[in-house]
């Protein structure tokens, strides 16, 4: 800012720390470590948009058309527990609360962004039906709002410290016979890196079949920059998995695609990565299965995910 300030005229009072960035609250937030206890960290939070996004919320509930007054209080979970969105039997409904239901799913998608994981889920599944919602689908999308007034001190923290990985636990085999002068394609024009070097670690799960309509999965991803997340993906996959397996392989070849992507724009952004990416998952078959060049695997879509990690 300063030397933006050495060649531009900014009006007095404007230099300062940031506080809002597209809807999200950016505060300094202290978390203390034993070798730094006065250590702190810019952390994101959706308090603002997201109380903004509730009175608006509440304001139409209290019209005549619906008759409440408030949301429902103490609400403990994104979504009632059981309830699946792709078999409610309830009626359509009509195109103006069509319309509002596709707005509400618009605003809760941005939270999403502003860093609340906690309804990515919910939200993925509820934006399924937005060519044509049902009034339970707008019920518990008010659910998911009576839970963010609830909740509404949730936020990320950016923290710039490394990860400590117990390198013990991934399998290290050698690749080079089976892929001869294979390397990580890295962009020609990148710049030079600058910096310290950070570290990625990638957590994926899937939920096997967990669509009743078409029995497809859903994956999650979550992948960190040193301690910070900083990518998230939830989506139902486009296949039907027959096994746990097959659905956990899929998911795992989707959050390769996505690391590859977010180390090829850290490297375009000037970052030096220390290293591969740490990835999780909590499925042994498919751990040992992409970690070991033997493994057989019959079906097609199942190898080329297997060659993909």
């Amino acid at each position: 800012m300063d030397m933006i300030q050495s060649k531009f005229t900014l009006k007095d009072g404007t230099v300062e720390e940031p506080k809002m960035y597209l809807g999200a609250d950016i505060i300094k937030t202290r978390i203390p470590e034993s070798d730094d206890p006065e250590k702190v960290r810019w952390s994101m939070a959706s308090t603002t948009y997201t109380n903004k996004a509730i009175s608006d919320v509440e304001r139409v509930l209290g019209t005549e058309e619906y008759g409440f007054s408030f949301l429902t209080k103490n609400v403990t979970t994104p979504v009632v527990a059981g309830y699946r969105p792709e078999i409610d039997p309830t009626p359509e409904l009509d195109q103006r609360k069509q319309n509002y239901y596709q707005g509400l799913i618009c605003v809760l998608r941005w939270i999403c962004e502003l860093g609340r994981l906690d309804i990515l889920m919910p939200v993925s599944l509820f934006s399924r039906c937005l060519a044509q919602a049902r009034e339970s689908h707008l019920n518990q999308v008010f659910h998911i709002f009576a839970y963010l007034k609830h909740y509404d001190k949730s936020k990320i923290v950016f923290d710039d410290s490394c990860p400590e990985i117990d390198g013990s636990r991934f399998h290290v085999c050698d690749w080079v016979e089976f892929y001869p002068g294979a390397q990580e394609a890295l962009p020609p024009d990148m710049p030079e890196p600058r910096g310290k070097q950070v570290q990625l670690t990638c957590f994926v799960n899937a939920d096997h079949a967990g669509c009743k309509e078409t029995r497809r999965s859903h994956t999650g991803v979550l992948i960190f920059v040193n301690r910070a997340p900083i990518l998230w993906f939830s989506k139902r996959q486009t296949t039907v998995e027959t096994s746990t397996f097959g659905s956990e392989i899929i998911a795992l070849r989707i959050s390769v695609e996505l690391v590859e992507g977010l180390r090829y724009k850290l490297r375009m952004l000037g970052v030096s990565i220390d290293g591969p990416c740490d990835v999780f998952c909590d499925n042994n078959s498919v751990v040992l299965n992409t970690t070991r060049p033997e493994s057989p695997l019959k079906k097609k879509h199942c190898s080329v995910a297997y060659h993909k990690d």
